[in-house]
């Protein structure tokens, strides 16, 4: 599986086909990160084919949709527990990460996971996922961007003649270099 861009979250939902013996076998869902639904369908069975001895061929997919994240609008942070394969062998991880949706947060886990660990998409396996309160978190980064009186200063800011604003010199090219402290 690659991951082209931001991940999608899919509900997928599938049972083993009807047989005479059982016309109406038990459903299974799953809500699945993927780029698209065909990856998502080819998740669902490979989980189905660990956990129920049932594989594509010997079942049906009911339904595939994408879930769509409501308020998307104001920030929230995630918390995420996964499985991944490394050369060493397996390991669980927690992470945190902020972002507006959920499949933003999954999507900078893949990176993360890529850059930090070398770990491929197809070895990662997210197990859960939830919204962590502010006073929850755990780990340093996203707590520094969660505190209340948290600033982002505009560090570097030279003044224009051109946009409107009071110029530096009255001359276009100056030997004077410009104040950048507005402080």
């Amino acid at each position: 599986m690659t991951v082209a861009g931001k991940m999608r979250q899919y509900q997928v939902v599938g049972r083993k086909a009807a047989t005479p013996e059982n016309p109406n076998p038990e459903a299974y869902r799953m809500l699945i990160f993927a780029p698209n639904p065909v990856i998502a369908k080819s998740k669902f069975w490979y989980y189905m084919h660990q956990f129920r001895k049932m594989k594509k061929t010997t079942g049906e997919i009911l339904d595939c949709v994408e879930i769509v994240e409501r308020n998307s609008r104001t920030v929230k942070n995630y918390g995420l527990w996964l499985r991944y394969s490394s050369r060493s062998g397996t390991h669980n991880m927690y992470r945190e990460f902020r972002d507006l949706t959920l499949t933003g947060a999954v999507s900078q886990l893949y990176d993360e996971m890529a850059g930090r660990h070398r770990a491929r998409p197809r070895s990662i396996q997210i197990i859960r996922t939830a919204v962590v309160q502010a006073k929850d978190l755990k780990r340093p980064n996203p707590m520094q961007f969660a505190a209340k009186n948290v600033k982002f200063p505009l560090t570097h800011r030279v003044h224009s003649a051109k946009r409107g604003t009071k110029a530096l010199s009255d001359r276009t090219f100056s030997t004077v270099r410009p104040s950048t402290y507005f402080g």
